[in-house]
This record gives structure tokens, C-alpha cells and sequence, in this order.
């Protein structure tokens, strides 16, 4: 800033003196040479360039003492810095007439190894900590695992899920017959999966196969126990003459080469097999079952009733085999669904019947109570029992349960006394509290309360 300053004061300076001496050079020149060869305009010209070169001149010049001025005061200002801190800092000590430091006391083998020691057992107590860790958390790993496993595991067994894994295996003599397409529409509209599979062991038969949701014994499907099996009744007439010549003659050689020698066979193989026989005929005075079958029978074979009923007990009693009497394939239809909806649900209801009292489930409800592993509701349980008893209230059964805590203590008393009178009068003068109102027991309630725990008739009424 100091040079621009200089420079615009020099400059207006220097133009003034300029303007002067080039007026007064003008004006002796004028003067004394009149006839002079230049011109003004050259003089101007000359004026001009020469004040340009002046003013180039100073300005370098001040620019160089500016930064001279500036180099020396900044060595005057570190100059003075060093002095201020040498001032400030105290004064240094010979190394050689300085103190020596105190000398580091050297430990024992003993100090080491217990240090060594204590180090190791931070270490290894660490590792443990991490190690139980590790552990617990692998723990809640697997918990979490199994519990989803075993929720799985109940999801697929619920009826309308375990519906999916189920597979109708139609026989495809069966298709052959008119009125089998309205079974397959039926499976189809219901969107079950069924399959055609020659069944080789039981002709005109139905079975099912359920998928398994892991790979049992290198298995993935079971085949259900149930297995249905389509007659014509001309069949079935030809069947029960078989077996009734069985019957007569005591060999079941004489059964072979019928239509039942294919299902002993079966049972022979599996005998967890329930086989049901479908009779089906679309005549009028067929469909209402084994009677009109047994006048069929009597007018044309000239077998009895009886006859008829003993080869149907027979079936149903010795070889597990059922006979149901239809009218045509709408009824076979509506029998093969009922059969696979029943097999749907069978997993859950063998889930919830595994448990020791499948009534009572896990939990509060209406009438129960819950006892814990530490004994907490026993007393719960224990005046339930006694209003189990006729126009027993909650209130009386509090005040024998306050008397007497357990049904143990009940029966020490009872054996303690020795009339019959007095035991049955044990509990009517308890005072009941309810409602505001006082009470007693009463004899009525405390005669049944004592027969209910000491008959031994279990027919007698307590009433």
C-alpha cells in the first residue's frame, strides 16, 4: 500500500514539474529558435516516454526498499522472541554435576513366576468366560433351531397343510367303468393330488401315499394304511360264495383264484391294512344295502340271511375287511373324499394323543387349574375336587380347604374319630363367609363329602 501511495504522489508530482519544465523549455525554444525544424507534436511525443521511464524507475526502486524495511524487522522479531524465551526457561544444569537417577530394583525368580502365574490364570480365566460363551450361545442356537423345527413340524401336520402331502392313487382298471371321470373332476375342483398307478397287488383298488416332510429310512412318502377297493356286484355275489364254501368246508383253499384271494394276500403281507369294500350297482333294489342282497342271494344262488350275515361277520371280524354298499360313482366320490379328509387328520389327532391325559391340556381353562413343578396350585386343584359334589359353592369348598389343606389331613381326621356320626358331622359346623352373610357346612354337604372319600362301593350315589 505504501508503494501504490508513493507512486500515485510521485506521479502527480513528477507530472506537474514535468509540465512545467516542458512549458518553460517550450517557451526558450520558441524564444530563441523560432524557426525550430521540429515539431510540437515530436516534443510531446519525447515528454511523454521520458516521464513513462521515470516513474518505472522509482517505483522498482521503492519496492526494494519496502522489502528490505520488511526483511529487517523480521529479524528483529525473532531476534527478540529468543531472548524473550531464553529469559523465560530456567537455567540448564551440567549433565556432569546433575543427580543420577535412582537405580530400578531388579525382582526375584519368585516375583517373576508369580507374575508369569497371575497372567496365565487372567488368560485362561478369560478363554473360559469366552469359551462358556460360546457355548451358551451355540446352546440358544440349537434351542431356537429345534423350536422352529418343532413348529414346523406342527404346521405340517395341521389337516389343511397335511391335505398337500396327500396323493390318491386311482388303479386305471378303474377308469374303465363309466362315472369315473366324476371322480377325477372331484379331485380335480378340490385341487387335490392324484395320481394313476397300476396296482398290482389289489386290481380295481384306491390307495393314498403321504409325503414325508424329511427323508425317513431313505423314504420320502409312506403309503397309508387305508386301501378301498371297487366291486361290481356280480363280483361281490361270486366273493361270498367263496367264503361261504370256505366256511362249510374249513380251507381257506377253496377261496383261491376269487377276488378275495388278492386281498388275503395283502392282509397276509401288511396286517395293519384296513381294507373296505365298495359294492357298487346302479339298480334301484340294490342300493338299500345287505337285504335286498340276501333276497337276491336266496333267489338266485338259494342262500340264506343268515348265510349272508355270517360271510359279512366273517369279513368284518377275522380279516378286517368292511363292506359298504353304494349306488354308483357319485357315492364312490363322496366316500373317497370323506376317506382322504379323515386321513388328514389323523397326524395331529396322533400328535395330541401322545400326551399322558390328552383331555387336559396345557394351560388355564373354565374348570381346571394348573399345578407347577414347585407344587403351587395343588390347594386350586384340591378345592375343585370338592365342588365337583352337588350344590357344593366355591365358598364352601374355601372353608373346608382352610381346614383342612390337603385331602390326607381330611382322611387322619376321619379315621381319628371313632363313631360313623361323628365323622359324617366332621365339617358341618365350618362357618361359610359369603356375600356378607355367615354360614355353616351344614350335615347334608358333610355327609356326601365324606362318603365321596371313604366308600368303597364305586356304584353308590352320594345323593
Amino acid at each position: 500500500m505504501s508503494v501504490l501511495r508513493r507512486a500515485k504522489t510521485w506521479e502527480i508530482s513528477e507530472s506537474e514539474d514535468s509540465d512545467t519544465d516542458s512549458k518553460k523549455g517550450l517557451n526558450c525554444d520558441e524564444s530563441r529558435h523560432t524557426a525550430a525544424v521540429s515539431s510540437k507534436e515530436d516534443i510531446k511525443e519525447d515528454i511523454k516516454e521520458d516521464i513513462k521511464e521515470n516513474i518505472k524507475e522509482d517505483i522498482k526502486e521503492d519496492i526494494k526498499e519496502d522489502i528490505k524495511e520488511e526483511k529487517t524487522s523480521d529479524h528483529k522479531c525473532l531476534k527478540s522472541c529468543k531472548s524473550a524465551r531464553t529469559s523465560l526457561s530456567p537455567p540448564r544444569r551440567d549433565a556432569r554435576e546433575g543427580t543420577p537417577s535412582p537405580a530400578r530394583k531388579r525382582r526375584s525368580k519368585e516375583e517373576i513366576e508369580a507374575d508369569r502365574e497371575r497372567t496365565r490364570e487372567r488368560k485362561e480365566e478369560r478363554e473360559r468366560q469366552r469359551t462358556a460363551r460360546a457355548r451358551e450361545k451355540e446352546g440358544r442356537r440349537q434351542e431356537q433351531q429345534r423350536r422352529r423345527e418343532a413348529a414346523e413340524n406342527l404346521k405340517s401336520l395341521r389337516p389343511e397343510n397335511c391335505l398337500k402331502c396327500l396323493t390318491v392313487c386311482i388303479d386305471p382298471a378303474l377308469l374303465q367303468q363309466d362315472g369315473t371321470d366324476i371322480l377325477l373332476d372331484t379331485l380335480v375342483s378340490l385341487d387335490w393330488w392324484f395320481s394313476v398307478e397300476s396296482q398290482q397287488q389289489l386290481p380295481h383298488s384306491i390307495t393314498w401315499t403321504r409325503d414325508l416332510p424329511q427323508v425317513v429310512d431313505g423314504k420320502n412318502t409312506v403309503e397309508e394304511e387305508q386301501v378301498v377297493l371297487v366291486l361290481d356286484l356280480t363280483v361281490f355275489m361270486d366273493m361270498v360264495i367263496s367264503v361261504k364254501t370256505m366256511l362249510d368246508s374249513g380251507e381257506e383253499d377253496t377261496v383261491t383264484g376269487s377276488v378275495l384271494s388278492p386281498v388275503l394276500e395283502c392282509l397276509n403281507r401288511d396286517a395293519k391294512k384296513v381294507v373296505t369294500l365298495l359294492v357298487m350297482d346302479s339298480q334301484t333294489h340294490y342300493r338299500a344295502g345287505s337285504h335286498f342282497l340276501s333276497k337276491t342271494l336266496h333267489s338266485q344262488l338259494g342262500m340264506e340271511s343268515m348265510d349272508m350275515e355270517e360271510v359279512l361277520v366273517y369279513l368284518q371280524l377275522c380279516k378286517n375287511i368292511s363292506v359298504v354298499f353304494l349306488g354308483d360313482w357319485q357315492e364312490v366320490t363322496s366316500h373317497v373324499c370323506a376317506v382322504t379328509k379323515a386321513l388328514s387328520k389323523r397326524p395331529f389327532k396322533l400328535l395330541t394323543e401322545q400326551a399322558e391325559l390328552p383331555f387336559c391340556v396345557d394351560g388355564s381353562w373354565a374348570s381346571g387349574a394348573r399345578v407347577e413343578r414347585d407344587g403351587s396350585g395343588l390347594m386350586q386343584v384340591w378345592s375343585k375336587q370338592i365342588q365337583q359334589l352337588n350344590r357344593v359353592s366355591p365358598a364352601v369348598a374355601s372353608a373346608v380347604t382352610a381346614a383342612y389343606p390337603s385331602p390326607q389331613l381330611l382322611l387322619q381326621v376321619y379315621q381319628s374319630l371313632s363313631t360313623e356320626e361323628e365323622r359324617k358331622g366332621l365339617l358341618a359346623g365350618l362357618l361359610v363367609k359369603s356375600g356378607g352373610k355367615e354360614r355353616r357346612v351344614g350335615p347334608d354337604i358333610s355327609a356326601r363329602v365324606y362318603r365321596c372319600f371313604t366308600a368303597q362301593n364305586p356304584q353308590l350315589v352320594l345323593d
